[in-house]
């Protein structure tokens, strides 16, 4: 990781030296960056444009995607994808290390758990959230009363439009935006490639440039057992782009930092990123444990494996980025000029000047419990989440809807079934190797003498209690689930499968626990962050982009070379790139094509672009978003960034942050030239 570490320093010098940040922002759809495109690019936002890429595009699997026909069509990332590929494959056919090509819609794979969602409309609810608490409501009392007023609104909105609907928070409390949402769960795998091609370079060209990957896939959505009909999608530019055009990229950025306090930067830093990497290690240790015991067990956790391993690197780009001077000296100056222009105020800094304090006593508060608020999980397995969730649910579903936990209001109960009812296959072994790591590290942390450990043991030690809980449960079969969630608080009440039971033990723990949380960490951070949205937009008005919330944005940019290494990275790579990769690396994974792509490679054009790097502003969640140029035509498809985007969790840095996507031509020639999957290409042009 020293390598990453000098990578990420020189990336934060060069901000330093940076005048200018004009593709920073994920901007909402609300508020797009108009005058910035066109001061600096000289192009003109309208409604009918946003509309449409708006309505071309979607959220799946943890990513992003978009139709790209009108039939329902949706292309993303294989990464995406293949979560669905592993459920899909079984003992002897492995769709992820194979690929899959379905030859007509007929033999198109339907998908287990994958939903497909399309921001359908928005409305501004802020003044309604925020009346819903009363001015002399403490903290905690505050929070409750506006996330009831939120659990009213979906309510209503579902109730009315029939559409899935969430209230978002936007700038940490400052909006409150009701965003309703048209969701789809037939979904189909129609092509994905194999995995040395998708992911060619694995782990060690990850989070790099140049990258030479074909990370795509396609599904299709289903309604009613047919195709759905998309008015709205992106056709492929087979042409793609150029180095120094303006493109696009609406997705959906999971989260960044950027507005954060320093006390609550600080906080990451020396506590949640620590353990975060600790946490992940065990993880990747498990798995790897896991997938020596055989040829299926590998298989088994591979997808699991791939996604930790992003994770590790990730998560240790951000770290790397909160322990460098410069990025903290940067942040603090933000903090510093934002605070002066409130203290300047007399009156904001009577109505505002509080919130800072507010949210360092939530950090504080949260510092004082954190081994125990951390340690009391299960959480590595996944029949120990679904065992808390059905005893919950139970729980939850006996009181008024405004009273519930976040997760089992009304307006959420539809996706609480999807997941509770997935018929996605479980491997028992698996889960008590992962049940056993998890007791383990309850005991390491926590101690015996806990009460939260004494339960969860049982007296045993973790392996013989993973044995006895995951070997007498039947909460693998979804029949089982299913009469559970039905059957309501009697019968949880009466069961006596070993995870339920263990689950109705900690349920009184977890609950007040969380109970502590809202009074201590919870409301308080929440009544300053939205003290400080109000105040950021006393100061700086709507000029800057929100935090991401994993809801659809907009990113903009050119596609640009940036200081690499001592010299300058090329703006994009070609399928001549591939091969001499591969060649230079003698064909040894992770540096290996597939047979397939490499008989291809006596056909193909081989200075056919493959990946660009971009300026746009992009994080985790974004993989799969459709790059668009200025006329909303596809040229081209997210699927990383470089080592050097990894601080843009905290700081966007203009002068080396890109975003890598897969070339239109490359998905082009792959679908008629490698997979002769012409047919698919034909469906994805204009008509």
């Amino acid at each position: 990781m020293r390598h990453l570490t000098r990578v990420l320093t020189a990336a934060v010098l060069l901000l330093v030296a940076a005048t200018a940040l004009a593709d920073e922002g994920m901007w909402t759809f609300d508020n797009p960056p108009a005058a910035q495109l066109q001061k600096q690019y000289g192009f003109a936002v309208t409604p009918a444009w946003l509309d449409h890429l708006r309505l071309s595009a979607v959220r799946l699997g943890g990513g992003s995607g978009s139709f790209v026909s009108p039939d329902g069509l949706v292309l993303t990332n294989a990464h995406v994808a293949r979560g669905q590929q592993q459920k899909l494959s079984a003992p002897g056919r492995d769709l992820v290390t194979d690929g899959y090509v379905a030859a007509t819609r007929a033999d198109e794979l339907k998908c287990p758990d994958m939903e497909v969602v399309g921001l359908a409309s928005f409305e501004n609810v802020t003044a309604r959230v925020i009346a819903a608490a009363p001015k002399d409501a403490d903290e905690t009392a505050a929070l409750a009363a506006r996330r009831a007023e939120m659990a009213a609104i979906t309510k209503e909105s579902q109730t009315k439009t029939g559409l899935q609907s969430d209230v978002v928070t936007l700038y940490h409390g400052g909006e409150y935006w009701l965003y309703r949402y048209r969701a789809y769960t037939d979904v189909r795998l129609v092509f994905a490639p194999e995995e040395t091609d998708a992911y060619f370079g694995g782990d060690d060209d990850n989070f790099t440039f140049p990258r030479h990957d074909l990370d795509m896939a396609l599904f299709r959505v289903y309604e009613n057992d047919q195709p759905v009909k998309s008015p709205d999608w992106l056709p492929l530019n087979v042409s793609g782009a150029k180095e120094g055009d303006l493109v696009f990229v609406p997705g959906h950025p999971g989260s960044t930092n950027r507005l954060m306090t320093i006390a609550q930067l600080k906080f990451q830093r020396d506590h949640t990123y620590p353990q975060r990497e600790q946490s992940t290690k065990e993880a990747i240790d498990a798995l790897h444990e896991y997938g020596a015991r055989g040829a299926e067990q590998a298989r088994q956790a591979a997808a699991g494996l791939a996604g930790l391993e992003n994770g590790r690197k990730v998560g240790h780009g951000e770290y790397l980025g909160l322990l460098d001077p410069t990025v903290w000296a940067a942040k603090e100056k933000e903090e510093a000029d934002f605070r002066a222009r409130v203290v300047a105020d007399p009156a904001l800094q009577t109505r505002y000047g509080q919130a800072w304090t507010q949210i360092e006593k939530a950090q504080e508060a949260h510092l004082s419990r954190l081994d125990q608020l951390s340690g009391r999980s299960l959480g590595r397995t996944g029949l120990a989440r679904t065992a808390l969730s059905l005893v919950r649910a139970a729980t939850e579903l006996q009181k008024p809807d405004a009273e519930r936990n976040e997760g089992y209001h009304d307006a959420q109960l539809r996706r609480l079934r999807y997941r509770l009812l997935s018929p996605a296959p479980i491997y028992p072994e698996f889960e008590q190797l992962q049940m056993e790591r998890s007791l383990k590290r309850v005991l390491d942390k926590l101690g015996p003498d806990d009460e939260f450990a004494k339960i969860a043991l049982a007296g045993q030690s973790p392996a013989e209690r993973a044995a006895a809980l995951v070997g007498g449960t039947k909460l693998a079969d979804p029949a089982a689930r299913k009469a559970l969630l039905d059957g309501g608080a009697a019968v949880i009440a009466a069961s006596d499968d070993p995870l339920i039971v263990l689950a109705r033990a900690l349920d009184p723990l977890l609950a007040a626990q969380e109970k502590w949380e809202k009074e201590n960490v919870e409301g308080p951070e929440t009544a300053g962050e939205q003290l400080l949205g109000a105040a950021r937009f006393a100061v700086y008005g709507k000029a800057m982009a929100p935090d991401a919330t994993g809801t659809l944005r907009l990113s903009f940019g050119e596609i640009k070379s940036y200081p690499y290494n001592g010299t300058v990275a090329q703006p994009l790579t070609t399928f001549h790139g591939l091969f001499d990769r591969a060649l230079a690396f003698a064909g040894r994974d992770p540096f290996r094509s597939s047979p397939r792509m490499s008989a291809a490679a006596k056909t193909i054009d081989m200075a056919t672009p493959l990946n660009f790097a971009s300026t746009c502003d992009i994080i985790g969640g974004n993989s799969g978003s459709p790059v668009v140029d200025r006329e909303g035509r596809l040229v081209g498809l997210v699927f990383d960034g470089n080592i050097e985007s990894l601080v843009g969790r905290f700081i966007y840095d203009g002068t080396a942050n890109r975003a890598v996507a897969v070339h239109a031509a490359a998905i082009a020639t792959a679908l008629r030239d490698v997979y002769g999957a012409g047919y698919l290409l034909k469906e994805m042009q204009p008509r």
